[in-house]
């Protein structure tokens, strides 16, 4: 009687470790399999051995990004890191060399970009959303993650659900443009290949 409850913990944790979701994969119950919640294909640095704490703190880092009007200081990354048990110069039983991960494996990979601020002196760093993880999830799916950690639905979060409404318009459009142009191309690729060759004839 106590699996369910166990389950659903387990499940939780997952997601918040992880970045991955429990799902059925039958109607038995008996049979799951983990889904990403990023919808992050794996590849790359999110392959192999390490690959779900990679996924998990690159969600971590990806929400307080977003959070924070999508540029956060080194300071308020590891402020909300700290909040998961997660500090600068300490390893973490799963995660391991956080630091390491966020600023430079995950850099690497171009996931998140990590830039000193202009004019800052001390050196002061920020991060923000690198061209991967623009190409490879959406600011909706971290704020349903974000709402799946705080057991509430995205909704709740109305700046940031109206910023990640206007990012899936946004995307739509553009999607929109790029099929356009491929028919627009198709067409035009299909019309010379069926016009007749001709060749200008010369007299000898």
């Amino acid at each position: 009687p106590c699996f369910p409850e166990i389950l659903k913990r387990t499940s939780e944790h997952l997601t918040v470790f992880f970045g991955v979701e429990l799902k059925e994969t039958d109607s038995s119950g008996e049979s799951y399999t983990l889904v990403s919640k990023l919808g992050l294909p794996s590849e790359g640095i999110l392959s192999g051995d390490n690959a779900l704490p990679k996924s998990g703190l690159l969600m971590s880092l990806l929400v307080v990004i977003f959070m924070n009007g999508n540029c956060a200081t080194e300071e308020e990354v590891w402020e909300f890191l700290g909040l998961l048990g997660i500090y600068d110069g300490i390893l973490h039983s799963i995660y391991g060399d956080a630091r390491k991960i966020i600023t430079e494996d995950l850099v690497q990979d171009k996931y998140v970009v990590y830039r000193q601020v202009c004019n800052s002196d001390p050196p002061c760093y920020e991060f923000l959303w690198g061209p991967r993880a623009y190409a490879e999830t959406s600011k909706m799916k971290v704020l349903e993650f974000l709402a799946k950690v705080n057991d509430t639905t995205p909704n709740n979060f109305p700046l940031l659900y109206e910023e990640a409404l206007r990012d899936e318009e946004e995307r739509a459009q553009v999607r929109s443009s790029v099929r356009a142009r491929r028919r627009t191309t198709a067409t035009t690729f299909r019309a010379r290949s069926r016009a007749p060759f001709s060749r200008s004839s010369h007299p000898m």
